[in-house]
């Protein structure tokens, strides 16, 4: 840790947000924490049931409405380093209210970059996006692969993406882009699979399979992407985007299986197939050859490790867990 770095966090209730914050306060850092609703139970807030040696002070903040916020919070804080989970960011739901995501992710976003552009303590914007911006790809997918955005949402953070690109090139802008794999981990809101199978799992309910669960993806443990995360603030090279991801291939079926078999139970009896989401993309492969050979970031925890560490969680907060939300609830 250098001492003069200070980190602020937007979008700190999402589950990275929230998990990266864990991560800096693990590490003796202060972090500034601001998200536009009240901080949820603390079962979702890592930093809330685990000591650590440094802290974090959340501030709730609209970025859709109240930047001057922000701009006061640059003002009184001096951050070095933005960090940006901040995004309407469920896929399916993008098909309802496309509006809504290009209201948040593209112009809210954009009026942020311009406030953040002029702003005189700025070492490192970290951009969080996503590799649905790629559309589903075919082999492994260098940081240079061609936007195919399929759904609202993802034409949503290409275009976000492609703006920063240009402040980059235009205003030398000190942005920095991060792609990672399905993220995962203790903490995770509960409508995501990980979470959402073994609470079926456990509660005797039906899981709801898109398509049966064919599609392919790389689940990597929001720790190892939270680490990646402050490697690429500190290291990274402003204008350069940086994919996180393991090289552990599976589907989200045998993903489902692998977790029912760790709480023994049965795929026939815990789980129906219904059908594919449109637009829904069949493959996700990162390659992540960049960050580990640039930054020397490896991924440390197995997916076996990792749903036992979610399963774990689980029964640390069962009396906690059915009073949370188990569905999406959206804000415009």
């Amino acid at each position: 840790m250098k001492a003069q770095e200070k980190f602020l966090i937007l979008g700190s209730n999402s589950f990275s947000g929230a998990t990266f914050a864990d991560h800096l306060a693990a590490k003796g850092y202060d972090v500034l924490a601001t998200s536009r609703s009240d901080e949820p139970h603390e079962a979702l807030l890592p930093y809330k049931w685990q000591k650590r040696p440094g802290t974090v002070r959340f501030v709730r903040i609209d970025l859709n409405s109240d930047l001057d916020a922000v701009k006061a919070l640059l003002r009184d804080e001096r951050p070095t380093h933005v960090v940006n989970f901040a995004a309407q960011s469920m896929v399916g739901e993008s098909w309802l209210y496309p509006d809504h995501w290009m209201m948040t992710n593209v112009v809210s976003t954009v009026r942020l970059h311009e406030l953040l552009r002029n702003y005189d303590g700025l070492s490192r914007y970290v951009h969080v996006t996503t590799p649905e911006v790629y559309g589903s790809t075919e082999g492994w997918a260098r940081e240079d692969a061609p936007f195919n955005p399929s759904t609202p949402y993802a034409v949503s953070r290409a275009a976000s993406d492609m703006s920063l690109r240009a402040y980059f090139a235009n205003y030398s802008f000190p942005v920095v882009f991060t792609r990672a794999a399905n993220v995962y981990g203790p903490g995770q809101q509960l409508y995501r699979i990980v979470p959402r199978t073994i609470l079926a799992a456990i509660g005797g309910q039906k899981l709801k399979l898109d398509g049966g669960g064919k599609s392919v993806r790389v689940f990597i443990h929001m720790t190892d992407v939270s680490e990646a995360t402050l490697r690429i603030a500190q290291h990274g090279t402003p204008g350069e985007a940086y994919h996180i991801s393991g090289y552990e291939l599976v589907s989200i079926r045998t993903l489902v299986e692998m977790i029912l078999g760790r709480l023994g139970k049965s795929f026939d009896e815990c789980v129906e197939i219904g059908p594919e989401r449109p637009g829904k993309d069949t493959a996700y492969t990162l390659d992540s050859f960049k960050l580990r050979s640039e930054l020397g970031w490896r991924d440390t925890i197995s997916l076996q490790q990792g749903i036992d560490d979610v399963i774990a969680w689980a029964e640390r907060f069962h009396d906690a867990i059915p009073k949370l939300p188990t569905k999406y609830q959206h804000k415009p």
